[in-house]
């Protein structure tokens, strides 16, 4: 037989553990495709010949949606104002990521060359990093371009990224002409697909 005094505990117990939980639920809906992508394979042998195919995430000729995102220091901000209208890059990119550590030189240079017609901006995951660390990270490794806090994955889930290292072309009306992911990327051959005449 249960004493009343123990029913009344019961029923009192902290809701502290129910915020847990939906806070998880949160952040593993906002990042579920991205963190199965990462563990699942989306870096495979396999992933290599459907990137040939153009078959990473969005799909080519889609139009993302140019979402709303945060810049380093937590202030609001839309992707129109630096991709909308001209041809541009978008990279996922995090500071734990030796593929996109890999793509940087290569980054660099094609911003170098073509960073007058193409806009280049990283949007940093929101994930196993914090705002605060990617710009400790950018003090001692400065980035020629923008970079963004994709905060509550909105941009992961309107570019379907599957990785970091995953980066979009989108052409001069939004539209995607290339997708890839990886360290073996041709960097300059996936601006010229936004481009359109190769130069």
């Amino acid at each position: 037989m249960v004493k009343s005094d123990d029913r009344i505990r019961s029923s009192r117990r902290p809701k502290g553990g129910r915020h847990l939980v939906s806070a998880t639920a949160l952040f593993l809906g906002a990042y579920a495709p991205f963190v199965a992508a990462l563990f699942f394979g989306a870096l495979s042998p396999t992933a290599a010949v459907a990137q040939q195919h153009g078959e990473i995430g969005i799909a080519l000729g889609e139009r993302p949606e140019l979402v709303e995102v945060e810049d380093l220091d937590g202030n609001k901000v839309s992707l129109v104002d630096y991709v909308g209208g001209r041809p541009a890059l978008v990279e996922f990119w995090a500071i734990w990521c030796e593929l996109c550590e890999a793509l940087h030189p290569q980054m660099v240079d094609v911003h170098a060359r073509y960073g007058d017609r193409v806009g280049f901006v990283a949007l940093a995951v929101a994930v196993a990093q914090s705002q605060r660390s990617v710009r400790r990270h950018l003090e001692d490794t400065p980035a020629e371009f923008p970079t963004l806090w994709d905060d509550g994955g909105r941009a992961v889930r309107a570019f379907l990224a599957p990785g970091t290292s995953y980066i979009v072309v989108l052409d001069a009306e939004g539209r995607v002409t290339y997708t890839g992911s990886g360290a073996n990327q041709d960097i300059e051959a996936a601006v010229l697909t936004g481009l359109g005449s190769g130069g």
